[in-house]
């Protein structure tokens, strides 16, 4: 098993530079913690989290992964997971991936080398099996995201339905052409291949065909809701309703539709998803599909604490209810 001595001999620096790097120390140059750390990788070696801890050096700290922290609905998440891990004794270091896959990695490397005692995971950018190899290192949870083969906690929502049960109310509203938006891509790998499970579900039953000009992928943000409008006006065959993925999208749309006179629902319709704040303060209030955030922040925390507590305990995945609220935009 290899040791500090060995590290800082392979490196050619000194045990002192080489423990700086293992405790974060601010003052150690670029070049000697790459050095440091290719050694530590070269030889397998992690810091005994045991030692450090009776040495004061590892607090009780955990790790939360998100996409992007400007979205409200991961806002509202890690201000529940911050909030509870907090009243347990642990303190929370927040770690914006912006959906990139290195930043990602580098994130999961603060597992592998004990500046965090776990890691919760709003998102995912790697495939699963990146991933996986970080849990020998501590636990990891998945929260909002999830992977079907994957072996670790998952607390998750019930994406499917949540789009089901949107798109059919639709539906029921006499709507028969209802355009889609979603985070991630409109394929059986994609991310948000469940809702898009839902959508195409509710569409079947009702003998809808798919116009595949209505299906906007990628999309995230208010500014890109109000992008979906402008082309959405300038279609010839536009649909008479949207269901989004999520109330910043509806915003953006609803914003961009009173620019140009259109009534909502009269015009179109919107639907969004989240039940965030902003639903209630738009005008007219958004139809929306509510997710339990803060219940999802709480038990992601009691989850990873029981691991760290309880190493074998055995894997489980939690579902959280979620339910439609109707307002007034459909």
């Amino acid at each position: 098993m290899s040791t500090i001595s060995d590290v800082a001999k392979l490196s050619g620096l000194s045990k002192t530079t080489v423990s700086r790097v293992i405790n974060n120390h601010p003052y150690v140059s670029k070049e000697k913690k790459e050095q440091v750390l290719k050694a530590m990788e070269e030889l397998g070696y992690t810091p005994n989290p045991s030692a450090r801890r009776l040495r004061g050096q590892l607090t009780t700290t955990l790790g939360v992964i998100v996409p992007r922290i400007v979205n409200p609905f991961f806002s509202y998440l890690v201000n529940s997971i911050e909030q509870t891990a907090y009243h347990k004794g642990y303190q929370v270091l927040i770690c914006q991936s912006n959906e990139d896959k290195e930043k990602e990695l580098a994130f999961l490397n603060l597992l592998k080398t004990k500046q965090v005692d776990g890691i919760i995971m709003t998102a995912i950018e790697n495939d699963w099996n990146i991933i996986q190899p970080f849990t020998d290192y501590g636990p990891i949870v998945l929260c909002n995201e999830y992977v079907n083969h994957a072996d670790v906690p998952i607390i998750r929502l019930d994406q499917y339905k949540g789009t089901y049960i949107g798109v059919k109310h639709l539906i029921e509203k006499g709507h028969q052409k209802i355009a889609y938006c979603t985070g991630g891509l409109f394929d059986e790998q994609g991310k948000d291949k469940d809702r898009n499970y839902g959508y195409q579900k509710a569409l079947k039953e009702a003998g809808i065909v798919i116009n595949p000009k209505w299906i906007f992928v990628n999309q995230h943000t208010i500014e890109d809701g109000k992008q979906v409008m402008k082309q959405i006006l300038e279609m010839d065959d536009r649909p008479t309703a949207v269901f989004t993925g999520s109330d910043e999208i509806a915003g953006g749309m609803m914003i961009e539709a009173k620019g140009h006179s259109l009534r909502v629902p009269d015009d179109i319709a919107i639907i969004g998803f989240d039940d965030q704040p902003l639903a209630e303060m738009l005008d007219p209030k958004l139809t929306t599909i509510r997710q339990p955030v803060d219940q999802m922040g709480e038990k992601s925390v009691e989850v990873i604490i029981e691991m760290l507590h309880n190493p074998e305990m055995k894997t489980e995945t939690y579902e959280m209810s979620i339910e439609l609220v109707v307002r007034e935009s459909t």
